[in-house]
């Protein structure tokens, strides 16, 4: 007869045995969760202040801002150098309102300028949009800013608005003194006590005019073919804005708006109109270089050049009804404050201490307008294709725009274009 096992575990201790087993299980799920957590808790700690940021609603803006370039490598951010951006994002990192991710990826927060200016030029009315929190307060920026770097303003754009493209003209100035235009003056006390006389006035505006309307520039940069499309520019005016003295000196402001400009493109301008004014070239080279032959055009000093106005026409009319104007009257007085205080100083005592102007016209004198024999329209082309210049001004960057913006962009500039032809 089978011997029948007796189960002699007392009742309790059964009880104990899988109230300690499903403890167990218990303790385990417990644990993996808490593991989960923890693993999950450091994640968010290595990124806390992102997930932080990203928590605060942003929306996109547009900031004005304006900069004293002088002691800058430009606008765009590069490494290694001191630039208008890498100052900006420091700013926004350190008011928070931006992480450390949208720092070093500025791709993140949808940033873009209206206009990259380069090293040495300074802005009045820089426009640049980016999305920040709905609270973020432009004295809070300011305040972690240097001196020669401020925002006057802050307005909330369309999601999908874009400082550039959206950007239908831009104003540049350039400032410089008015001996310049006197080639019989020779010391520096005949330079100080030069004023500019009506006669005078009169034919550098003239010459000025000779850049109206649409016209090919691929002599006023570098590296551009007279083939090349992209080299067409559209110049809405140029003239003498006004005349001004300081530290004894008369300077001339001059304004030049247009659709957009290539790399020291308003600097060639100027130069050249400077050689004709002083008769170091005619008419005929101004004529010529606007044709397929090549002509070496002389490049003005940038300390005079600012960005002086971005404009958004088209945009104010579209959106008229939704948003707030681009224009920024209500400002005025604070952005001229600035320019008296932090541009036209600068760009004096680079005049009046460092002769800017002054040693570029012993340089003009000599200046060839002939190409050397290295220089052919065949190698420009080959340079063209290995090389795209950065631009001073207005930049033609490689980006992804919106069909949608590319379309009202080339749209308005053929239209613009068809009145001058």
């Amino acid at each position: 007869m089978d011997a029948v096992a007796i189960d002699t575990t007392p009742k309790d201790k059964n009880r104990d045995i899988v109230s300690n087993k499903n403890m167990t299980r218990y303790k385990r799920r417990y644990m993996k969760r808490q593991w989960e957590d923890l693993a999950t808790s450091k994640e968010e700690g290595e990124s806390a202040e992102k997930k932080s940021c990203e928590r605060i609603k942003r929306k996109k803006v547009a900031l004005l801002l304006g900069y004293c370039g002088v002691d800058y490598f430009g606008m765009q951010r590069n490494p290694g150098v001191q630039t208008i951006e890498e100052d900006l994002f420091k700013a926004l990192l350190d008011a928070k309102y931006i992480t450390e991710d949208d720092f070093k990826s500025q791709q993140n927060i949808q940033f873009q300028r209206s206009s990259r200016t380069d090293k040495g030029v300074s802005a009045a009315r820089q426009v640049v949009s980016l999305k920040l929190p709905l609270e973020a307060d432009i004295e809070e920026i300011n305040k972690r800013l240097p001196e020669c770097i401020r925002i006057f303003g802050l307005k909330r754009v369309t999601n999908r608005f874009n400082s550039k493209v959206k950007c239908n003209a831009r104003t540049y100035s350039y400032t410089l003194p008015t001996y310049a235009f006197e080639p019989s003056l020779d010391t520096e006390e005949e330079r100080k006590g030069y004023r500019i006389s009506k006669e005078k006035l009169e034919q550098v505006n003239k010459v000025l005019s000779v850049y109206n309307g649409t016209k090919s520039y691929h002599n006023f940069t570098e590296k551009k073919h007279h083939t090349d499309p992209s080299a067409s520019r559209y110049m809405m005016g140029f003239s003498i804005e006004k005349v001004f003295v300081e530290s004894d000196m008369e300077f001339a402001v001059l304004l030049v708006k247009g659709q957009s400009f290539m790399l020291h493109q308003i600097r060639k301008m100027v130069g050249l109109m400077i050689a004709v004014v002083r008769g170091h070239a005619d008419e005929g080279v101004m004529e010529k270089a606007f044709g397929k032959d090549k002509v070496m055009i002389p490049t003005a000093p940038g300390l005079g050049l600012v960005l002086d106005m971005v404009h958004y026409d088209r945009y104010d009319a579209k959106f008229k009804v939704s948003h707030e104007s681009l224009t920024w009257e209500p400002l005025e007085d604070t952005i001229q404050k600035f320019k008296h205080e932090y541009i036209y100083p600068n760009i004096v005592k680079g005049e009046i201490e460092g002769n800017s102007m002054g040693a570029w016209l012993e340089k003009l004198k000599t200046h060839s307008y002939e190409p050397s024999d290295d220089v052919t329209d065949e190698k420009a082309t080959e340079d063209a294709e290995k090389e795209i210049a950065d631009d001073d001004d207005d930049c033609e960057e490689k980006e992804e725009i919106d069909d949608e913006a590319e379309k009202e962009l080339n749209g308005v500039e053929n239209s613009e274009k068809k009145e001058f032809v």
